[in-house]
């Protein structure tokens, strides 16, 4: 009983979700150098749309209404609060570097210019369905999408969505909100994975019917090794229940994914491991850490100071939350988010996988 409410509680977060000198730019630079060419194709600019959560969101949400605009997040890059659910870049900003663009414009920051590099409609805390938070869900997100193409702007046309990729994250706050609506209960979760599944592929293929190229899609993190669920451990073990939804919720994507490129008849959709890319990073074995390079992989860098806190709370002036000395060492950035050294562990776990992007 005791890890099942860990586990409610691991979830429920995400929903209210919230460097020391670290080479960010450095980083980019070196994927840069590697990817450059295909900045560019024989089709035109590659143009990069962002769908999804706060793993992805660059900073959509109100400046007033997020911790993601608090101190101390982006305190590794830019140097003060992006939006970003993070001390620094996260896995858009690696995304968008491998594929030899910048990283896209927030969709409540694009203005009215058109975007040459597509733009972000990531809102933290959001899923394929209505979550707690009061942002909008994929399905408005895409609608945001459709009116840049058939809108009044018609920001994109036909022929400069011709090399256009989609960066879908999402799912996580499906599960969170189903299980406190009913009381934790998770007996039909199944049936919620298959009702995640049919709006998820239905959401899939408006993409692609909106002319989106290519459209990859995360596979859920083990969320068992989130630092919410390992501090019932002092942050030595992950969650291997947690992780079983993980991997039931994986099993399902494949299969999905698998027949809509069968109907399509060309690989239009392909997933990215972002479980493996975790557990690599993280070095896992049989549920506990191995010798990563980070000091303690289970445990985040920013903590709050009591339950009731979360990173980037204050009274008055009083912080309620402490701070790692070396954010480079800790792979998680508060209890759901990795650091930015972290996503770049877990993109440099991915990156032999992206080819099929390009």
């Amino acid at each position: 009983m005791e890890n099942k409410v860990c586990f409610i509680w691991c979830l429920c977060l995400c929903l209210f979700t919230y460097m020391t000198s670290f080479p960010a730019v450095g980083m980019i630079e070196e994927v840069d150098a590697v990817k450059r060419q295909h900045g560019k194709h024989k089709h035109g600019d590659v143009k990069l749309f962002v769908f999804g959560d706060s793993y992805v969101d660059t900073g959509n949400w109100p400046t007033s209404m997020s911790s993601s605009w608090k101190e101390p997040y982006g305190l590794t890059y830019p140097g003060s609060p992006s939006g970003r659910f993070s001390d620094g870049l996260v896995l858009t900003d690696f995304i968008a570097s491998f594929l030899g663009i910048k990283s896209p414009l927030p969709y409540n920051k694009k203005g009215s210019s058109v975007i040459r590099d597509g733009v972000n409609f990531a809102y933290g805390g959001t899923g394929v369905f209505n979550t707690f938070v009061n942002q909008p869900n994929m399905t408005t997100q895409i609608n945001y999408f459709q009116q840049l193409l058939q809108g009044e702007e018609q920001v994109y046309n036909k022929e400069n969505m011709s090399y256009s990729i989609a960066l879908v994250s999402v799912a996580g706050n499906d599960y969170a909100t189903f299980l406190t609506k009913n009381g934790n209960n998770m007996e039909d979760l199944g049936n919620v994975t298959n009702s995640i599944m049919s709006q998820l592929e239905l959401n899939l293929r408006r993409l692609h019917g909106l002319g989106v190229q290519k459209i990859g899609i995360t596979e859920m993190e083990p969320i068992g090794c989130l630092p919410k669920m390992t501090f019932a451990s002092s942050y030595k073990n992950c969650s291997e229940s947690a992780n079983s939804l993980s991997r039931f919720h994986n099993q399902m994507l494949h299969q999905t994914i698998e027949k809509l490129n069968n109907q399509t008849g060309t690989p239009v959709f392909f997933i990215l491991d972002v479980y493996s890319a975790f557990m690599s990073a993280l070095d896992i074995q049989q549920n506990h850490p191995g010798n990563s390079n980070f000091e303690n992989p289970l445990k985040p860098c920013c903590m709050a100071t009591s339950s009731e806190y979360s990173c980037g709370d204050k009274r008055g002036i009083t912080k309620k939350y402490v701070l790692c000395k070396n954010p480079e060492l800790s792979f998680f950035w508060d209890v759901i988010h990795p650091s930015q050294q972290g996503w770049f562990a877990v993109f440099s776990a991915l990156k032999p996988s992206l080819s099929p992007l390009m």
